[in-house]
């Protein structure tokens, strides 16, 4: 019979002791009174916050939106078919974040930051909250750097600064989702960051969208944040908040971030759903009153920093569709008082050929002008107006035959300026070529062109210019100074360009 010994048990108790660690943990846990559409109530969580990452018993997350005396309406972030009435929720303590950082550029993400295009986790180090204060005034400076969309008529009429807001408005199928495209593939060695988030697309648009980025090389500095049609309301809803965020971190570091949001009506429109289920009280067209806020501090994110905090910008270029050309409805002039200008495209000019469809009236850039290079901003100067008399002469000489000689040469300059300003689907041009046509054109070269070979003209204009030692040369300096060439120089090119121009 072995021997106890008392010194050993005291050591083994001693130790047991000092290991021993008390710890008081507290949580605040309710019950789900009733669940449905995305939307839970839950009572007995007296010390949740606004917008807090909620737990519920089957793993699934949900978002705290409504904090009423007696409950709290949370929308379930997941399939709500898991929770059940009775069921715990927890406070998490948090609130919702989403992986930034290097790591995402490239990747198709959801709002919460998982991968959606097959390649494995997004590993990113670093997370941002969905939502941040705006930057204030002070950390601002005004826009001076443009934004090259490669996208004449934008360039030249409507230009967007680094910094900006730029609305894209237009009805269905106009083609405001292929401006947004080229512009992200115009930045192709421009140094800058781009985020398209699709709100309530189809998964086919969202990977047709990805297969256009792909071809043109753009997926190497692009992320795609979708929350498609199929998905709940909440991730609708949260879906440009996290775009922005991701973008939050870049522009932070200096850089220079494109964010599109595609599009805000959508948006708006599962906002409205969720705040109706969540039984908030409905105003014009059964939108809640907070609905102007929703995209206001969405869009206050997009800023140029001063340069004490790196001199890093976000563009936004948020996505409206109207009813029938409406741009007097609740959400398109919601965002229009919002943004710095607006693109507007129209449906007429898209079905008469005139693409991209952008109606040079309506559009118009609160802030680009003062980012655009001097060269470009010298050779358009008369643009708009040629173009807004030419729409006025058109409309009237449909009534009468005998025109005057000025009003015969007006007509004739009209056309083939918005015949120049056509451009084919995802054919962006370098600022320095967007600069020779339409000096060609404002200077009177293309006035005996005829209106079929106007195409043709432009193409071979341009290769005359690279193929010469002169007109290379010009083109450096248009590219790397921003101002016009010696006007003699530019017109001896064209002229000898012309003679050989059949």
């Amino acid at each position: 019979m072995s021997k106890i010994n008392a010194g050993e048990i005291s050591t083994l108790i001693k130790e047991q002791i000092s290991k021993y660690s008390k710890e008081i943990r507290t949580e605040n846990v309710g019950t789900v009174i009733s669940v449905g559409d995305g939307i839970a109530l839950v009572h007995g969580l007296d010390d949740a916050m606004s917008g807090e990452l909620l737990e519920f018993s089957g793993g699934v997350y949900g978002m705290a939106q409504n904090l009423e005396q007696d409950h709290v309406g949370v929308i379930i972030l997941d399939e709500s078919t898991e929770i059940r009435e009775g069921d715990e929720v927890k406070t998490t303590g948090s609130i919702l974040e989403v992986p930034v950082g290097d790591e995402v550029i490239g990747r198709i993400v959801n709002p919460l930051g998982m991968a959606l295009d097959g390649l494995g986790a997004v590993n990113a180090k670093e997370t941002r909250p969905l939502e941040v204060k705006a930057q204030g005034v002070m950390a601002r400076k005004s826009v001076d750097q443009p934004l090259q969309t490669g996208i004449k008529v934008l360039d030249a009429l409507v230009p967007i600064g680094r910094g900006q807001r730029e609305l894209i408005i237009g009805d269905r199928q106009t083609g405001k989702t292929s401006v947004a495209l080229d512009t992200i593939i115009n930045q192709k060695d421009e140094d800058v960051i781009c985020i398209y988030v699709a709100i309530g697309q189809k998964e086919s648009t969202v990977a047709q969208v990805q297969e256009t980025l792909k071809e043109h090389g753009a997926m190497e500095y692009t992320t795609i944040v979708s929350a498609s049609a199929s998905e709940p309301a909440p991730l609708l809803y949260l879906a440009p908040y996290a775009g922005v965020s991701i973008a939050e971190k870049f522009m932070f570091e200096g850089k220079s971030v494109l964010v599109v949001y595609d599009d805000l009506t959508k948006h708006a429109n599962a906002y409205r759903e969720l705040s109706l289920l969540l039984r908030r009280p409905p105003g014009r067209e059964a939108f809640p009153g907070d609905v102007f806020y929703l995209h206001s501090r969405l869009l206050e994110r997009a800023a140029k920093l001063n340069d004490d905090l790196g001199g890093g910008s976000i563009t936004a270029l948020p996505i409206i569709e109207t009813q029938a050309g409406d741009i007097s409805a609740y959400i398109p002039t919601n965002v229009i008082s919002i943004t710095d200008g607006q693109i507007f495209l129209q449906s007429d000019l898209f079905y008469t050929g005139v693409r991209p469809a952008i109606n040079a009236g309506l559009s118009v850039s609160r802030v680009g002008g003062s980012a655009q290079t001097k060269a470009i901003k010298k050779v358009s100067g008369t643009l708009r107006l040629d173009l807004a008399s030419f729409r006025e002469l058109e409309s009237f000489t449909q009534f009468g035959s005998d025109l005057d000689d000025a009003t015969k040469k007006k007509l004739n300059r009209g056309e083939r300026t918005v015949e120049i300003l056509k451009q084919g689907l995802h054919e962006v041009m370098p600022v320095e070529k967007q600069v020779v046509s339409i000096y060609a054109l404002t200077k009177g070269y293309l006035d005996d062109v005829k209106i079929s070979d106007i195409g043709r003209f432009e193409s071979s204009l341009h290769d005359a210019f690279e193929s010469s030692e002169k007109g290379s040369e010009l083109l450096k300096h248009i590219r790397k100074e921003g101002t016009l060439p010696d006007a003699n120089e530019m017109n001896e090119v064209i002229e000898n360009f012309k003679k050989s121009f059949a």
